[in-house]
């Protein structure tokens, strides 16, 4: 999408995505949850004015569905603007003769994607992949603003369990343990990942 952009349009959709990007995760989580308030929330205030009068007053942090979707926004607002830029910069490294080849020879968008982007850019999927994965790991400071893990648990990560634990319980055998279980679990994953990728 952002080849295909007009240079100021692309300019200003690369801006916004850096910016989005290298704002401060506690200042993004504080803009969120103002977003989120119950009275005064942004959020709120658009939904009952689409028609959805009974988000008027809701409390999206005391329910634990709700706060873990406002979870998921958050951390893909986050973590999109760095895939995106990253796979506009592989795209700029394709050489345009081979798109121009493929369409010569009666190929259609879809086709040229999966046979000329798709290939060309499979390592870097898998880059950015790996990279994600350990940016959803790192996600504590967003859950702890956010909820402390709640309500009723239901955003407690293994982090969160482990610094809840540890520093709450002062249980720090038990966190400890926690906290190497979540670093073998992500080894596991990575290491996976990096050999396919270093395979293909």
């Amino acid at each position: 999408m952002l080849v295909r952009l007009r240079r100021g349009l692309r300019l200003a959709v690369m801006s916004a995505l850096a910016l989005a990007w290298a704002t401060p995760i506690i200042a993004a989580t504080t803009i969120f949850q103002w977003l989120f308030q119950s009275e005064l929330g942004v959020v709120n205030w658009l939904l009952v004015t689409l028609g959805f009068d009974s988000f008027q007053g809701y409390t999206w942090f005391a329910d634990g569905t709700a706060t873990f979707a406002v979870l998921v926004i958050l951390v893909v607002w986050q973590s999109v603007p760095f895939a995106a830029l990253t796979l506009y910069a592989g795209l700029t490294t394709i050489p345009a003769e081979l798109y121009e080849s493929a369409r010569i020879d009666g190929g259609n968008g879809w086709q040229v994607f999966w046979k000329i982007t798709v290939p060309m850019l499979r390592q870097l999927f898998a880059l950015i992949a790996s990279l994600e994965v350990i940016w959803v790991a790192k996600c504590f400071p967003q859950i702890w603003v956010l909820s402390q893990g709640g309500p009723d648990d239901a955003t407690t990560t293994l982090p969160v369990y482990a610094f809840k634990i540890a520093r709450v319980l002062h249980r720090y055998d038990l966190g400890s343990a926690v906290a190497m279980l979540t670093v073998v679990i992500l080894a596991v994953a990575l290491v996976s990942n990096l050999r396919r990728m270093v395979r293909s």
